[in-house]
Parts: structure tokens; sequence; C-alpha cells
């Protein structure tokens, strides 16, 4: 995982579409739950609309994540059953930003 010093991000952000929303930090129900935030359904309509292209293996999509202020690059992955994007939210970046199941989170992904 890489994490962006503020002058690459500036560059990101000008060569992507951000999207920004609020949602809750939520566990998978399997046995080693990931944990994930659920891109809100008008986003996910409009990044599978018009982004799709953009889509690897399994409805992956590369993206810019950004909660408070930490930045790393992840995917979002594109839920069929749901019929939205999950964005997983990996322990190391739990632990340093001391996030819990069920917080409700600022969140912003560049895609």
């Amino acid at each position: 995982m890489e994490f962006i010093q503020i002058e690459k991000l500036a560059r990101i952000l000008e060569s992507k579409i951000k999207y920004q929303f609020s949602g809750k930090l939520w566990r998978d129900n399997s046995d080693n739950g990931w944990y994930f935030i659920t891109v809100p359904d008008h986003f996910s309509k409009e990044i599978r609309s018009n982004l799709q292209w953009q889509e690897e293996g399994w409805g992956r999509m590369k993206a810019t994540a950004v909660i408070k202020d930490l930045n790393w690059n992840t995917s979002i992955w594109y839920d069929t059953k749901a019929k939205n994007y999950i964005l997983p939210v990996k322990s190391e970046i739990r632990k340093k930003l001391s996030l819990q199941e069920n917080d409700l989170l600022s969140i912003s992904i560049l895609v």
C-alpha cells in the first residue's frame, strides 16, 4: 500500500473524478470479515454508467481514498447483489485512524 504525499495527491485530484460522501464502516459476516464503506446508490450508478470500462477483474476499479487526513491507493469493488461499489478499509488504515465498526465517516474517493 502506498501512502500519498500532498504534492502527488494534488496531481491526482486534478486528473480524477472526486466523490465525497458519508458512510458507516461495516464488517462482512464471513469468518475473517473485511471492513467496508458502501458508496451511495447515486454515486455507484454514476460511476458504473460512466467508468465501468476502467474495471478490472470482479468489478474492481482503482481508486484513491481519503478519510480524515489519510490518503491511500486502493480499489473499490462492485457488489453485484447490492448494486453498489464498496470501499475496503484494511486493518492498517483502521488502526492509524482508530476506526471502529459503525463509525460514521466522511470519505472522498477519486476514480
